[in-house]
């Protein structure tokens, strides 16, 4: 399964695709995939590919009210908001996605639920002596959260297994419904897999990274290396969106 989910869409990404081809190219002694190659680089390093890839998953599931969200028993946030380990008394890292970790907080003291829960988070590789639901819940109650109103579930390492928590926590707590904050282009994936796991959830995606206001421009033909890593991150998605579809 680890193969499936996280080796073989390597195989699948520009990346991957281009040194195969250029493999072949050398194999076969043929021009055409050095081409095809120069082609697929080309077109992942435009922000005409990443944005639009990246707004389609935007799109499955639009921007929510404050007002609009719940009321439910808890907010629940995804977990990927905290880059490396900082020190005791240092600022924490953030990384992209502080988004969510913003709208939990918000959420809780806008009064559209009366718990906040984070994820307990373990990547095997980082050096992390808590998880990141412990930190997070550290810097919640730094926002002015009570304390006893956050949760941390069990350990987790992808999204699978943080709907399995969850959907664990309502059980014990007799919880019936959820909000559930996490990326907008993250959304379809988190949606299907809660709802598959049981979890009655009232969906608020953050951080939506596609303007559909702005018209198309010269530069989204342009290659970048930020377009590049967009292309990859939306074409990820979208491989794990299918494989937990097909394999779950």
């Amino acid at each position: 399964m680890l193969f499936f989910n996280k080796l073989l869409p390597v195989f699948v990404l520009p990346l991957g695709i281009v040194g195969l081809l250029l493999l072949f190219a050398l194999w076969r002694k043929q021009r055409w995939p050095v081409v095809a190659a120069l082609g697929v680089l080309y077109a992942a390093s435009i922000p005409f590919t990443g944005n639009r890839l990246l707004g389609w998953l935007e799109s499955r599931h639009p921007a929510v009210r404050i007002a609009e969200a719940g009321p439910a028993d808890a907010v629940v946030v995804l977990g990927g908001i905290l880059g490396p380990p900082a020190a005791a008394g240092f600022m924490p890292n953030w990384a992209e996605s502080v988004e969510r970790f913003d709208a939990g907080v918000t959420l809780v003291q806008a009064g559209r639920a009366d718990r906040l829960v984070f994820t307990g988070a373990r990547i095997a590789w980082e050096q992390r002596t808590t998880t990141e639901g412990a930190e997070l819940k550290t810097l919640a109650v730094a926002r002015g959260v009570a304390a006893e109103k956050i949760l941390v579930t069990r350990d987790i390492d992808n999204t699978a297994t943080e709907a399995a928590a969850v959907a664990g926590l309502m059980r014990e707590h007799n919880w019936r419904r959820i909000i559930l904050v996490t990326t907008g282009w993250h959304m379809p994936r988190s949606a299907y897999l809660f709802r598959k796991a049981g979890v009655d959830c009232v969906l608020f995606p953050v951080d939506f990274r596609f303007d559909r206001s702005r018209p198309l421009a010269a530069i989204d033909f342009v290659p970048k290396a930020e377009a590049w890593q967009v292309t990859e991150t939306a074409l990820r998605e979208i491989y794990g969106n299918l494989f937990y579809r097909i394999f779950r």
